[in-house]
């Protein structure tokens, strides 16, 4: 199963943008150009307070300088973890081009007007689903699926669905951005963009 990464390039310094999120930008148009499948789809990792990781396949849903955002609801799993741990990793892995990104960095809230703004856009079904599921919690059957859905029909027959109080979004604000670009031999790129303890950014080329 093993792939010698050769046919995709390098990843130099000198072909690195100014600031993480333009660079971030750059590759993220060209996963959107190769055509892979949602290249938005990025894995979040998550912990406990005493240490327990747990990650899953989320939807980026929007980016610039202050960081990465998705939405959730606040009572699942995820979000308990990052309420009472408020770090996070993500991944994006995009195999196909031998490329990831991975940040590493701080998780808060973003505030309601966003998580309304953003609610809003969403399909009927899915701003439906946001209130019919308990994300995380056990149930019986898929039964209980279908009787959240028809509750949440009935409560919003003809009138907009407005988005549920424990519903809404996360930001990770980035501590650490690095590029990976596959090369041969295991020696890949890796230049990584980090925030000083005085607010600055400096890259990094690490060991592959």
């Amino acid at each position: 199963m093993r792939r010698d990464y050769t046919a995709r390039g390098a990843l130099l310094e000198t072909d690195l943008a100014a600031d993480w999120h333009t660079q971030f930008g750059a590759w993220f148009a060209d996963a959107a150009a190769f055509g892979l499948p949602e290249p938005n789809a990025m894995i979040v990792a998550s912990a406990t307070p005493d240490g327990r990781p747990s990650a899953r396949t989320v939807l980026l849903k929007e980016y610039d300088e202050r960081g990465f955002v998705f939405y959730t609801n606040y009572a699942s799993r995820k979000g308990g973890e990052l309420g009472g741990n408020p770090y996070a990793s993500l991944v994006f892995p995009w195999f196909p081009m031998q490329r990831q990104v991975l940040v590493g960095g701080a998780v808060q809230r973003v505030s309601r007007a966003e998580t309304e703004a953003y609610f809003a856009s969403r399909p009927r079904g899915s701003q439906l689903g946001a209130w019919a599921s308990p994300q995380s919690s056990v149930l019986p059957d898929r039964d209980a699926v279908e009787a959240g859905l028809a509750a949440a029909e009935q409560r919003f027959a003809g009138r907009p669905v407005t988005a549920p109080e424990h519903w809404g979004g996360f930001r990770v604000t980035p501590e650490t951005v690095e590029f990976w670009q596959g090369r041969s031999n295991r020696l890949h790129d890796r230049l990584r963009y980090r925030r000083t303890g005085e607010g600055s950014w400096v890259v990094e080329r690490l060991a592959p």
